[in-house]
C-alpha cells in the first residue's frame, strides 16, 4: 500500500483502540494543528487524504496540548488527542503543554514537524543550529518533557517508532506526553507499506494486581495501626477506583483525604471524606494527618503541597503506598503495595474482612470546617461586590453533579481544595501537578468535546486570562457552550499573598499604573477583559452585585452558546475569606536583608522547617 509517511500515520492512528473492563474506546479520536511550512504538506494533507481522523482547528500550540490533556482526563486515560505543529516555535510551544501532561500522568501524541532529514539545504528557516550536533533540533527541548520521544528519519522507521509510542500512551504506569519528530521531507516521502499495519490494533490497558507478600505487609501495618488516615490521588479517578476506595472506607471506617487530583474520589458528605489534604487542604485532614500512625496513599505522588513540604506527618509514622508505578510506590520510604488501584483496594478489602480499629473521631472537626465553609459563601449584602469565595458560594448554589469546574492556578486552587463541595467523581478538574496558568480554557474545550452535554466551568483570574484568551475563539468556532467565569481583582492574588508572607512586599503583583516613584503601586490598570472576550465572539455577562452574579451565573448554565460571566471582585476580610493554610509550604525565604518584613519571615521560615522530616 503505497502511501506518504503522514498518511501512513493518520492511517495507522484511526486504527488504534484501547479496552478495559470490556468497553472499547478509540485511542486517538482526533488531532488538533496549527499549520505552517513544516506540517502543511506533510500532516496537513494527509489530514484531507484519509478522512478517518477528526481534526480541530488551534490557535495557539500550547492551548491544543491543554485542550487534548483535558479530553484525555475527562476520557479516564482511555482516549487521547493527537497535536500537529510546524518546526521552531511551533514545535517549541508545546514544552509547557507536554510537561503538564507528563507531570500529570495524562496521554498526549505529539507531531511536531522538524527539519529536513536530508538536509537539502543548511540551515533551512527556523533551524537551529548546534555546531556540535547536526543531528540536533529544536524538537530536542521535547525530550526531558516526553514520556517518549522518537523522530522518524526514514520511512521504515515509522513502524516501530509508531507502535512504541501508542504503547506508551496506553499504558497506565508510563503514560504522558509521547513526541514522535517528524521531519518535513519525510513525512512527505512515499513507501510501500505492510496491510498489517494499517489493521485494526486493541490495546488492553492493565489492571495489575498485588503480590501476595505485599499485600501481607500491608495488611499487617493497617491492622497494627490505630489512627490510619488514606489519601487518594488522581490514580483513584484513572482507575474508576472510587467504589472500591469507598467500600474499603465503608468496610474500615478509615478517614479519606484527597489530594486536587483525588478531590471528589468520594462526595464531600460522604462520612469518611474529610477534605484535602496539605497546605491547601481543610483543618480536619491536616489535624489527622498528624496525629495519625499509619498513612495510606493511594495513586498519589506525594507533592510538597501534599505533604506539607515533608512536616505534615510525625516523624516516626509509616507511609504504605498503593501505586500503579513502583517509582511513586516507593516515595516516602514507604512499604509498597504496587498494583492498579481499583485491584489493590479490593485486594485489601477483602482481606482486611471488615477490620476496624481506628481511634480517630473526625465529625466535630468536620462539622466545624463546613460552618467555616458557609461563613466563606455567605453574603450578607446582596447588593454589594462579591468577594471570591462569595462566587465560588453563588455557584455552589447553582451546579449539580453533572457540572464540571475546571481551574488550574492562583488563588482559586487553594479556595476550592478548602472550600468546593464536590458532587460527583468528575466535578473537580483542578490541575496543580504543573499549576498552569493559561491551562483552564483550553482544557474545558477538551473537557466538552469528551463529555458533551454537561456544563462545563472554566474559572479563571485575570492573570490566567491574560496568559492564555485565544482558544475563545475554538469555542465559538466549534459551537462549544463554554462557560467562562473571569474573576478581576486586578493582579496575582495568590503570590501577591505569597509575596507578602516571604517578605517581597508584594513587589510586581498588582495590575497597576507605575508611580511617579518608579513602582507599581498607582491606580489599577483600565483593562477591560470582559469586552476582549466579546472582541472574540463571547456574549459577556457583567454582574456589579451578589443579587446580580446569582443570575448571571443562571443564565450562563443554561446557555446552549459560550458565554462569559465578569465579575469584579472585592478584597475579602479575615471572616468572610478563605481559612488560612492548615500546613506549611517551603518557599525558602532571603537568609539576610535589612528589611524588617523579610527578616520577620525568615524567623517563622527557621520555625517551620525544623519540622521536615527525612524519610529513609
Amino acid at each position: 500500500m503505497r502511501l506518504t509517511v503522514a498518511q501512513a500515520l493518520v492511517r495507522f492512528l484511526a486504527a488504534q483502540h484501547t479496552e478495559r473492563d470490556g468497553e472499547r474506546h478509540r485511542l486517538i479520536a482526533a488531532t488538533w494543528g496549527i499549520f505552517g511550512h513544516g506540517n502543511v504538506a506533510g500532516i496537513g494533507q494527509a489530514l484531507v487524504e484519509e478522512r478517518g481522523m477528526p481534526f480541530h482547528q488551534g490557535r495557539n500550540e500550547q492551548a491544543m496540548v491543554h485542550a487534548a490533556v483535558g479530553y484525555a482526563r475527562q476520557s479516564n486515560r482511555l482516549s487521547a488527542h493527537a497535536v500537529t505543529t510546524s518546526i521552531g516555535p511551533g514545535a517549541t510551544n508545546l514544552v509547557t503543554g507536554a510537561a503538564l501532561a507528563t507531570v500529570n500522568h495524562l496521554p498526549v501524541l505529539l507531531l511536531p514537524g522538524d527539519t529536513f532529514a536530508t538536509r537539502p539545504a543548511d540551515p533551512v528557516l527556523q533551524q537551529l543550529q548546534v555546531p556540535s550536533a547536526g543531528d540536533v533540533s529544536v524538537n530536542d527541548c521535547l525530550r526531558p518533557v516526553s514520556r517518549s520521544f522518537d523522530r522518524v528519519t526514514r520511512p521504515e522507521a515509522l513502524i516501530p517508532a509508531a507502535l512504541a509510542a501508542v504503547r506508551v500512551l496506553a499504558d497506565p504506569a508510563e503514560t504522558g506526553a509521547v513526541t514522535l519528530a517528524l521531519p518535513q521531507d519525510v513525512q512527505a516521502e512515499a513507501y510501500d507499506w505492510p496491510e498489517e499495519f494499517f489493521a485494526e490494533r486493541i490495546w488492553r490497558i492493565r489492571r495489575p494486581r498485588p503480590d501476595a507478600a505485599e499485600l501481607d505487609a500491608a495488611v499487617r501495618a493497617v491492622r497494627a495501626a490505630r489512627r490510619p488516615l488514606i489519601i487518594a490521588g488522581g490514580g483513584v479517578r484513572h482507575s474508576r477506583a472510587e467504589d472500591a476506595l469507598r467500600e474499603l472506607a465503608e468496610s474500615t471506617g478509615l478517614p479519606v483525604a484527597t489530594t486536587q487530583a483525588g478531590k471528589g474520589v468520594l462526595p464531600y458528605d460522604h462520612p469518611c471524606d474529610v477534605g484535602g489534604i496539605g497546605h491547601t487542604g481543610t483543618a480536619t485532614a491536616a489535624d489527622l494527618a498528624r496525629t495519625s500512625d499509619l498513612i495510606i496513599g493511594v495513586g498519589t505522588r506525594h507533592t510538597d503541597f501534599t505533604t506539607a513540604s515533608g512536616t505534615l506527618y510525625r516523624p516516626d509514622t509509616p507511609v504504605l503506598n498503593l501505586n500503579i508505578t513502583g517509582f511513586d510506590a516507593h516515595k516516602q520510604a514507604a512499604l509498597t503495595l504496587v498494583a492498579d488501584a481499583r485491584e489493590g483496594l479490593t485486594a485489601l478489602a477483602a482481606a482486611l474482612g471488615g477490620h476496624r480499629r481506628t481511634t480517630a473521631d473526625w465529625s466535630g472537626s468536620k462539622a466545624a470546617w463546613q460552618e467555616r465553609t458557609d461563613a466563606a459563601y455567605a453574603a450578607p449584602d446582596e447588593d454589594a461586590r462579591p468577594t471570591q469565595t462569595q462566587v465560588l458560594g453563588a455557584l455552589d448554589t447553582l451546579v449539580d453533579g453533572s457540572d464540571i469546574l475546571i481551574n488550574a492556578a492562583g488563588s482559586l486552587p487553594g479556595d476550592l481544595h478548602q472550600l468546593w463541595r464536590t458532587r460527583s467523581r468528575d466535578q473537580y478538574h483542578v490541575e496543580y501537578g504543573y499549576s498552569c496558568m493559561g491551562y483552564e480554557i483550553p482544557a474545558a474545550i477538551g473537557v466538552l468535546l469528551a463529555a458533551p452535554g454537561r456544563p462545563v466551568w472554566a474559572l479563571v483570574g485575570d492573570g490566567t486570562y491574560l496568559m492564555n484568551p485565544t482558544e475563545i475563539v475554538t469555542a465559538v468556532q466549534e459551537r462549544l457552550p463554554l462557560k467562562l467565569l473571569i474573576l478581576q481583582n486586578h493582579g496575582y492574588a495568590s503570590i501577591g499573598g505569597l509575596s507578602e508572607a516571604v517578605g517581597a512586599e508584594r513587589f510586581g503583583t498588582d495590575y497597576r499604573h507605575r508611580a511617579d516613584d518608579g513602582s507599581f503601586t498607582g491606580p489599577p490598570l483600565p483593562v477591560d477583559l470582559g469586552a476582549n472576550a466579546a472582541s472574540l465572539g463571547l456574549r459577556v455577562l457583567r454582574p456589579r452585585t451578589v443579587r446580580d452574579l446569582r443570575e448571571a451565573l443562571a443564565d450562563a448554565r443554561a446557555a446552549a452558546d459560550p458565554t462569559c460571566v465578569y465579575v469584579e471582585t472585592e478584597t475579602a476580610d479575615s471572616v468572610s475569606g478563605p481559612p488560612p493554610a492548615q500546613a506549611w509550604w517551603d518557599v525558602p525565604v532571603a537568609e539576610t536583608s535589612t528589611r524588617p518584613s523579610a527578616a520577620k519571615a525568615r524567623e517563622e521560615y527557621d520555625r517551620h522547617v525544623t519540622a521536615r522530616r527525612r524519610h529513609l
